[in-house]
């Protein structure tokens, strides 16, 4: 979700950082309530309908570990937003997970969900349907109390910085996996500032190890409360460009179209990718 901030990143093109600028100034009205009621409530938040994009999100990421190809120790989730969904079928396959967010107001919604404290968030309907995606017999209780004992830290994050999590983090690195869900083009001005982005949180994986990324196709901008977001609209093939630019090789990228009935007047998002993608050695 919210992993941007105003400073330049090294490399970066002389108008950038004033887009960056922009953007994180937009982000300080982010409001993640509004955010949350808008993407994760019904009608989005509809989860019995199997062509819904929130069952289709699900899917992907529960049939990638399935595989049992994404594993390890160490997992760290880049720009968490005020979300948990993204980690319910990864928590099964690292014992060491981060989160991540740029945001105070989202970490900090985050840490009510983890201490299970009076006015969180519901996601037991996401944590049932994995449940029954997943088919190996776990309750949502069980799985939301894995999660909870899994997470080991929330800490700040910039992916516009060339060391994202900042010198002297916690975080134990190199990871093993990294899960992104609406980062990267959420806080990215431009293309190039995307590129960059990716290239900075790859630099906390190990070669070997896995990527995955769920962002907007052709997004420009969406509402949270107050906050009106700029997007930077990415298609499939720049997102397979951006992906095998910084030293992937791209094991399964997947497209949803999002239909009219989701389309609720918060975004003018058309699709949603899935990538996996895995670090090539020497990277």
């Amino acid at each position: 979700m919210s992993a941007a901030a105003p400073s330049p990143a090294a490399g970066a093109a002389p108008d950038a950082a004033p887009g960056r600028e922009a953007v994180a100034s937009a982000y300080q009205r982010f409001e993640p309530r509004a955010y949350l009621r808008n993407n994760y409530a019904p009608p989005r938040g509809d989860l019995r309908s199997p062509d819904g994009v929130g069952p289709w999100k699900l899917r992907c990421l529960a049939q990638t570990f399935a595989t049992g190809e994404v594993s390890g120790r160490t997992l760290i989730d880049i720009g968490s937003g005020p979300t948990i969904y993204q980690l319910l079928s990864a928590c099964t396959h690292f014992e060491d997970i981060t989160m991540t967010d740029f945001l105070e107001v989202n970490r900090q919604e985050l840490g009510l969900w983890l201490r299970e404290e009076p006015g969180a968030f519901d996601w037991s309907m996401y944590s049932q349907h994995v449940c029954l995606i997943e088919g190996k017999g776990e309750s949502w209780q069980e799985k939301e109390h894995q999660l909870r004992a899994r997470v080991k830290r929330v800490l700040h994050i910039d992916v516009h910085q060339p060391q994202p999590l900042g010198a002297g983090n916690l975080a134990p690195l190199p990871a093993d996996a990294l899960v992104s869900a609406f980062c990267l083009e959420a806080v990215s001005p431009d293309l190039p500032s995307f590129q960059r982005a990716l290239d900075h949180i790859t630099t906390l994986l190990r070669p070997g190890g896995h990527l995955l990324l769920i962002g907007a196709l052709e997004e420009s901008w969406y509402l949270a409360g107050e906050a009106r977001l700029v997007v930077v609209p990415v298609c499939k093939e720049e997102v397979m460009e951006a992906l095998v630019r910084s030293g992937y090789e791209v094991r399964d990228l997947r497209t949803y179209i999002m239909p009219a009935c989701l389309q609720t007047g918060v975004d003018d998002v058309k699709g949603i990718f899935f990538a996996w993608a895995q670090k090539k050695e020497g990277v």
